[in-house]
């Protein structure tokens, strides 16, 4: 109930004028208020849906049009009217980022400010910015009244089949990008396809039917006809370019350079195994000119909050250094998204979770990578090589990165591989929307997250789980991430005790509360524990050769232990079975074929849940079940 009192303050503030224009008629403020009464008198969870359909019929907008575009915009959701990173407010998710543009026709340095589209909004339904920004209902008749208008500009009058609205609505997505706003616009009538089914974090219902409904091309002529192609490796109906990460050689030394190592992958070097995901805790353009220029760091891709444009920058067959762990490496495609692991809602946004899915789905399809949560991490989710860089790894995306939705985006959803009600083992299923667990260091404290507490005790009163590799441990910061499972993260269920589960879980046991299994799916998998007779065995942070597998010209890579060790009659998931290997690239070269060397070793290493973390223990200290 507390919840929708704010939708209620929303529809009475419209009676403080002494006329306004409603649904498209004059109404007097006692109509107004008498108006406003009758809908709150309405189921109130469909008030939303209601004024979706006034704003279409006072503008003569289709509905179906309208109820797209704010989904694939912002889920229906206003964010208490904070802007987007992208400057974005209000379910429509209109723009208010004036840009200073530089008139080079000129050519004396003058300049001029555009008119963005909230403002174009807000007068187009006689309404101040300010009113757009906090009111979701004038946000959504602006909308419509601005879409509207967007159509009559392109074709000449207001359109009245629902398939040629289809230049509009690219048009609305502000890209600067051809194949973006072309993208975007594609989202839309995807979605009009599929239909909706869908409550916002207000408790707010919208479902949309779907309709067969292809969208005219032509009414984007004057954006398609100036369409153009790069050489990018991403999926077709993905905005996407080019630009060369940085990688030549710095000084006289060979082993001086940066930002990345060629190689052939699959053909010659590691095969590719994973996609890791990460945020730029930087904008898009300082990620990308990072990047372009000497930095000791790089990834495959960067995605653009604002309307998901992909930019490559090095190619997949080469390695990235991009996780901060050389076997990860070897075997991974990066993924940069641009934004802050601290205000992740505000950045990322519906466009780039979107076009970054549809990034995943090609990479898997590509490279054979599976999509599961095993192998689709987060950069905190990769281990350190030694004790030291265990504690010294990025917490990226961080507590506000949806997992699931992004997961049902790629079409591999988190509770979609059931196991039966017996099994011992479980994943972290957080409801994202719903769940907002208090982050000490975030603001808001209390917002919609990823993941859920350990506890050392069945008790909410009992000290958070404190993980070795962190001197700030046990703590409630966003970035303290040992005492956090994840959304898609998997563990063997250790006991029960009431609405408290406990996992093993970084050589310990840990618990969370979790009634009548609301954060957990059942699945199948296997299982590993200590080969019997061993009290306790080793865990490493790569699945490197044994020292006798190197050849004389290659310097052996030590496989350190890390600070954890799993005991006797404790059981991990695990991830998969994998050879040890080794990239050997330690020099600058245009051909990798003459310098770089791969070395295959006999050790073989499972890849398990450890913690936070993955991990890998070695095949022969462990025995295997199947659960």
């Amino acid at each position: 109930m507390k919840k929708r009192k704010k939708w209620f303050h929303h529809f009475t503030s419209l009676s403080i004028a002494t006329t306004v224009i409603f649904s498209g008629s004059l109404l007097s403020s006692a109509d107004t208020r008498t108006s406003v009464s009758n809908q709150q008198n309405m189921s109130s969870p469909h008030l939303l849906q209601n004024e979706f359909q006034k704003a279409a019929t006072e503008f003569h907008v289709p509905l179906r049009v309208l109820l797209s575009l704010s989904y694939n915009l912002s889920q229906f959701e206003d964010h208490d009217g904070n802007p987007s990173t992208s400057g974005g407010y209000g379910p429509m998710h209109l723009v208010d980022l004036p840009t200073t543009l530089t008139d080079d026709l000129k050519g004396d340095g003058s300049s001029s400010v555009s008119k963005q589209p909230l403002q174009q909004a807000a007068e187009l339904i006689h309404e101040k910015t300010d009113v757009l920004k906090k009111n979701p209902v004038q946000n959504i008749r602006g909308t419509a009244a601005l879409l509207a208008n967007y159509a009559k500009e392109g074709t000449g009058s207001i359109p009245k089949a629902e398939e040629d609205w289809y230049g509009a609505v690219a048009r609305y997505s502000q890209s600067k990008d051809t194949n973006a706003a072309l993208e975007f616009a594609d989202d839309v009538y995807n979605t009009i396809q599929t239909g909706i089914v869908h409550t916002t974090t207000d408790g707010q219902r919208i479902s949309m039917a779907a309709s067969p409904t292809k969208p005219n091309l032509k009414s984007a002529k004057k954006m398609t006809k100036d369409k153009v192609y790069n050489r990018a490796e991403c999926p077709a109906n993905v905005s996407c370019d080019y630009i060369p990460a940085f990688y030549e050689q710095k000084s006289a030394n060979p082993s001086d350079y940066s930002n990345y190592d060629v190689a052939d992958r699959p053909s010659f070097g590691p095969d590719i195994r994973y996609i890791v995901i990460h945020d730029t805790e930087t904008s898009y353009d300082g990620t990308v000119r990072l990047f372009a220029n000497p930095y000791s760091a790089t990834s495959q891709y960067v995605v653009r909050s604002s309307d998901g444009h992909v930019t490559q920058m090095v190619h997949n067959k080469d390695i990235a250094w991009h996780a901060g762990n050389w076997y990860f490496n070897m075997h991974s495609v990066g993924i940069e998204h641009e934004g802050y692991a601290l205000q992740g809602a505000t950045w990322f946004s519906e466009p780039m979770y979107r076009s970054s899915a549809k990034l995943v789905r090609y990479l898997g399809h590509k490279y054979n990578i599976p999509l599961d949560r095993a192998h689709i991490i987060g950069h905190e989710e990769v281990p350190g090589l030694s004790p030291a860089r265990q504690s010294a790894m990025h917490s990226d995306p961080g507590p506000f990165w949806d997992w699931e939705h992004y997961m049902q985006l790629v079409g591999a959803p988190i509770t979609a591989s059931k196991g039966k009600p017996s099994s011992t083992i479980v994943t972290l299923t957080p409801h994202f929307k719903t769940n907002k667990p208090v982050v000490s260091d975030a603001s808001p404290a209390m917002q919609s997250a990823n993941f859920i507490y350990f506890y050392t005790e069945p008790s909410l009163d009992a000290p958070l789980f404190h993980d070795p590799a962190l001197k700030f441990g046990g703590s409630q910061q966003a970035l303290d991430w040992g005492n956090k499972g994840k959304a898609g993260q998997t563990f063997a269920l250790a006991e029960t005790k009431g609405d408290w589960n406990a996992i093993w879980y970084g050589g310990q046991k840990v618990w969370f509360v979790n009634p009548n299994n609301q954060y957990t799916t059942h699945v199948k998998g296997t299982l590993i524990t200590p080969k019997k007779g061993k009290q306790n065995i080793p865990v490493y942070g790569a699945a490197y050769p044994e020292a006798s597998a190197y050849p004389e010209d290659v310097t052996a890579r030590d496989n350190v232990p890390l600070q954890y060790t799993i005991s006797e009659g404790q059981y991990y998931v695990a991830a998969e079975k994998a050879k040890s290997d080794f990239y050997n690239a330690t020099t600058y070269t245009l051909n990798p074929y003459d310098v770089h060397k791969m070395v295959y070793g006999k050790d073989e290493y499972y890849r398990i849940h450890l913690n936070h973390r993955y991990a890998f223990v070695k095949a022969e200290d462990v025995d295997v079940i199947e659960n």
